[in-house]
């Protein structure tokens, strides 16, 4: 398979708290707010790179609740805003669902006004490895939420993928995702950490 980073999630338990701390860490200020329905979640994004972004995600506080569970484990989120997951893009899907590890979940099919996809969402919300087993997105069409956010000076250098089954976590990730910026290390607990170019110089987002 030939899939590559699409992009990072920023998990918060308020969107205005997310954003506030990823603006004073890198030095940025981050495009308006956009909605998906289907979750009840609202986000703002970030470029980080060419056909790359941030995002701040939470649930939405005006939207009634899902009758299924919301990506990203945020039923259930609590503390501070942190960097809980990451999704990769690729063209096909299905073919990337039959070889994930079990729990990485079902392709849905998403709107926002002129976006569409098809992501792999699990039952429980939760993704495989902590989060570290990516959320996989297939785009429907040329249009890419990257391609009208503005430069805010930003690029994205490298993601580690931190975990203490560093083997298992390559194996599932090796016949998928191909992307070079994508590091797997070894340690004692689970932890994703995005190191980044910033208009305030090298961060790393964790």
């Amino acid at each position: 398979m030939d899939f590559e980073i699409d992009h990072l999630v920023v998990t918060a338990q308020t969107l205005e708290e997310g954003v506030a701390q990823i603006e004073a860490r890198l030095g940025v200020t981050m495009a308006p707010v956009g909605a998906h329905p289907l979750m009840s979640t609202h986000n703002r994004l970030l470029l980080i790179g060419p056909g790359l972004y941030l995002e701040v995600i939470a649930v939405d506080p005006a939207a009634a609740p899902p009758d299924h569970a919301r990506w990203f484990g945020l039923d259930s989120f609590a503390g501070p805003p942190r960097l809980s997951h990451w999704v990769a893009r690729g063209t096909d899907l299905d073919g990337a669902l039959a070889r994930a590890p079990a729990g990485a979940g079902r392709a849905m099919a998403v709107s926002r006004g002129a976006l569409s996809w098809r992501m792999s969402v699990p039952e429980d919300g939760r993704l495989p490895y902590e989060g570290l087993f990516p959320g996989l997105i297939e785009w429907d069409g040329a249009a890419h939420p990257a391609d009208t956010l503005p430069d805010a000076g930003c690029r994205l250098e490298m993601l580690e993928l931190v975990h203490p089954r560093v083997g298992e976590l390559r194996g599932v990730l090796d016949p998928i995702v191909t992307d070079a910026r994508v590091v797997v290390r070894e340690g004692p607990a689970a932890q994703l950490r995005a190191h980044l170019e910033t208009p305030l110089g090298p961060r790393v987002l964790a």
